[in-house]
């Protein structure tokens, strides 16, 4: 089924034009929309099986009311951004990089976002506090990397992303540009060989990081899209988010990690679900991800295997929580290692002499 040539819908009648949910749901999809922003891009909604009440695209950006019940470990900051924030639009968490955050706006927005308190609703940098935080970046040596974040950064235009990277690109301290984006397979067309060559400056390696969390994302358009950075020499990442319904099981995983693999593109982030306000009902325990990793491992070939991580509620950063191999044993005088390979099978393995 066709949607519309309108290439956003955003407000509850819309969803119910283009079939995605009914009539009678569209009051408590306003009542969702009056506190979180809503988009869904047509070429997503194309993607969405209307007879499937379970589609895990649907679910990423369809509004449920579940949104509206606040579970009290959950937070309006649950990373604690604004508190590593020293000037609007810069969050400084880690030693060596930090995250710019150009724009609070995106081509769609996830029912599950961690900044869903912020994304769709704050303004844009102005030009004085986008200049103001490309100074902090270099007033701070030990900047190696920049994460255009926010927001989707690839929403801008071409001309303003060149001028982010121009202004970047005369810091010579940092030395790595990194995109995070759902661009790609929410808005392929957006993609342009214009927009590719925004992202490029000369003596910085320039990374994509492609934000997808099912394999049917990535239909002809996004693989087209993610073609264009790789074919043009920019790297690409992937992170996804563990969410119950739509990627919570080693089949569907394993199958969204593989397909991005032959798209060029590396696993890297498998994110536990943060604790944002309203997102229980996205959220898995972590025994389920642990598990779910284990699974894939020796399964799948080593390119598919993301890290699983965890970020710290607080402000604190990623850990890696996946399953452990590997444990000390003792034997009298002598410490020994026990290592469990692909199959569950647990072998010995000598301590240093």
């Amino acid at each position: 089924m066709k949607t519309s040539a309108r290439k956003t819908l955003s407000r509850p009648a819309d969803l119910v034009s283009a079939g995605l949910t009914s009539a009678q749901r569209m009051d408590e999809i306003g009542r969702v929309a009056q506190r979180y922003a809503v988009a869904l891009t047509t070429d997503l909604a194309e993607l969405i099986d209307r007879d499937d009440p379970r589609d895990p695209i649907a679910r990423q950006f369809v509004p449920v009311s579940g949104e509206l019940d606040t579970e009290p470990q959950e937070s309006a900051d649950p990373i604690s951004d604004e508190a590593h924030s020293p000037v609007a639009g810069i969050v400084h968490r880690y030693p060596d990089r930090v995250l710019l955050m150009p724009t609070h706006l995106c081509a769609v927005y996830c029912r599950f976002c961690f900044r869903r308190e912020v994304v769709g609703g704050q303004r844009s940098l102005n030009r004085a506090e986008l200049a103001s935080a490309i100074a902090y970046i270099r007033d701070h040596q030990e900047v190696w990397e920049v994460i255009l974040s926010g927001g989707d950064p690839l929403i801008l235009s071409p001309r303003r992303l060149k001028a982010i990277v121009d202004a970047l690109a005369k810091i010579d301290h940092v030395k790595v540009i990194r995109v995070h984006t759902r661009v790609p397979v929410a808005d392929p067309e957006r993609v342009t060989p214009a927009l590719v060559q925004a992202l490029k400056a000369t003596g910085k390696a320039t990374y994509v990081a492609l934000h997808v969390n099912h394999a049917r994302e990535l239909g002809p358009k996004a693989r087209v899209a993610c073609a264009r950075f790789v074919d043009a020499g920019v790297p690409m990442l992937s992170q996804t988010v563990l969410l119950r319904g739509v990627n919570d099981d080693a089949e569907s995983l394993g199958e969204l990690m593989r397909t991005l693999v032959e798209c060029r593109v590396k696993p890297y982030y498998l994110h536990h679900g943060d604790l944002a306000p309203g997102t229980a009902h996205w959220r898995t325990s972590i025994e389920q991800g642990q598990s779910i990793m284990r699974s894939m491992r020796g399964r799948l070939s080593g390119l598919c295997q993301p890290t699983f991580v965890l970020d710290i509620p607080g402000g604190h950063g990623k850990s890696p929580i996946g399953p452990n191999y590997i444990s000390a044993t003792s034997n009298g005088a002598n410490c020994q290692y026990e290592v469990e390979d692909f199959k569950g099978r647990r072998h010995s393995y000598p301590p240093r002499a």
